[in-house]
C-alpha cells in the first residue's frame, strides 16, 4: 500500500473514529439533561409498560423492522400519552437505544465515511429546522402528520413482505450527483423525524434506489438518527408535551434489547411480524386521522391519557 493510499485510509478512519467519539459525548450529555429534567419534574420512575415497549420495539428495530410506527401504534391503542406528546416521546425515548445501534453498525459496516458524515450532518440540520416547528404546531396538525406517516409506514412494511422494495446495488459509496441526492434526502428526513416519522425505511429505500448496498444503508440511517435524536431531544425533554417516565422506561428496556438483537439473534424471519404491524399501524393511523379531522379538538392534558 503506497503512502497516498495509506493517508487516505487513515483520514477515512479518522472520520469514523471522530463520529464514534462525538456520538458518545452527545449521548452522555443527553443522559445528564434527561435525568436532570426528570428529577426536576418528579418523573424519574420509569413506567413498567414503557420498559417492555422499548425492549420489544428496539429489538425488532435493530433487525430492520423500525421502531417509530410500532411504538406510535401501541401508545395510541393503549392511550399511554396524549397524541401531541408522540413526536417528543419517540425521539427522546428511542434516542439512547439508537445510539447503541449506531455505535455497533458504524464500527462493523464499512460504508463511505464521507457519505456517512454528510448524511448525518444533513439529518441533524433538518432536525434543527423541524424541532421548533413541531413544538409550535397545532395538535391537529401533529395528529394528521403522524397519521399519514403511519399509512406510509404500513405501505412500506407491506411492500417489503411482497418483495416490492428496491433491492439496492453492491456499491458502498455514491458518485457526486447521487451523493447530493442522498444528502438532500436526509435533510428532509431529519425534518420529518421531528414529527415522529421514522427515518429508517425512507433512508433504506432512497439509498437502495441510488444503488447503495442495503448493508451500507444501516450505519447511515442509524448514525443519522443517533445524532439527530439526542440533539433535537434536548429541547423536547424540556417541553410540556412529553412524559419522561415513558422516555426513561423505553431507554432502559431498549438498550439491552439492541445488544441482544445485534450480537445474539442477528437475524430473524420477520415477515409474519411485519403483517401484524401493518394491521396495528393502520388501525392507529385511522384513530389519529379521525382525531385530526374531528369537529372537536382532541383532549391534550396528561390526565386525559391516563
Amino acid at each position: 500500500m503506497n503512502l497516498s493510499v495509506q493517508s487516505a485510509v487513515a483520514w477515512l478512519m479518522t472520520i469514523v473514529g471522530g463520529l464514534l467519539t462525538a456520538l458518545s459525548v452527545i449521548a452522555a450529555y443527553f443522559v445528564a439533561v434527561l435525568f436532570g429534567q426528570a428529577k426536576k419534574r418528579g418523573e424519574l420512575a420509569p413506567k413498567p409498560e414503557a420498559i417492555g415497549l422499548g425492549a420489544v420495539t428496539n429489538f425488532f428495530d435493530t433487525l430492520g423492522i423500525g421502531s417509530f410506527a410500532p411504538t406510535t401504534a401501541w401508545m395510541k391503542l393503549r392511550k399511554m400519552a396524549p397524541d401531541s406528546y408522540f413526536p417528543a416521546i419517540l425521539n427522546a425515548g428511542h434516542a439512547l437505544p439508537t445510539v447503541a445501534q449506531a455505535l455497533i453498525f458504524i464500527t462493523l459496516v464499512q460504508v463511505d465515511p464521507v457519505l456517512l458524515l454528510s448524511c448525518i450532518v444533513a439529518s441533524v440540520a433538518g432536525a434543527f429546522v423541524g424541532a421548533p416547528i413541531v413544538q409550535r404546531s397545532p395538535i391537529r396538525l401533529v395528529q394528521g402528520v403522524v397519521g399519514v406517516a403511519l399509512l406510509i409506514a404500513a405501505t412500506l412494511y407491506a411492500m417489503a413482505n411482497l418483495n416490492l422494495m428496491p433491492v439496492g446495488g453492491e456499491a458502498m459509496s455514491l458518485p457526486p450527483v447521487l451523493f447530493g441526492v442522498a444528502v438532500a434526502g436526509h435533510f428532509i428526513m431529519g425534518i420529518l423525524m421531528m414529527f415522529g416519522i421514522g427515518l429508517y425505511a425512507p433512508s433504506l429505500v432512497l439509498l437502495s434506489l441510488l444503488g447503495l448496498n442495503p448493508a451500507g444503508a444501516f450505519p447511515i440511517m442509524m448514525g443519522s438518527c443517533a445524532f439527530l435524536m439526542p440533539i433535537s431531544s434536548l429541547k423536547f425533554v424540556k417541553s410540556d408535551r412529553i412524559d419522561l417516565r415513558i422516555v426513561i422506561g423505553m431507554a432502559i428496556g431498549g438498550i439491552p434489547a439492541v445488544l441482544l438483537a445485534a450480537f445474539v439473534v442477528k437475524s430473524l424471519d420477520v415477515i409474519i411480524l411485519r403483517w401484524l404491524v401493518v394491521v396495528v399501524v393502520l388501525y392507529a393511523s385511522v384513530l389519529l386521522l379521525r382525531g385530526a379531522f374531528s369537529a372537536k379538538p382532541a383532549q391534550n392534558s396528561p390526565a386525559a391519557a391516563s
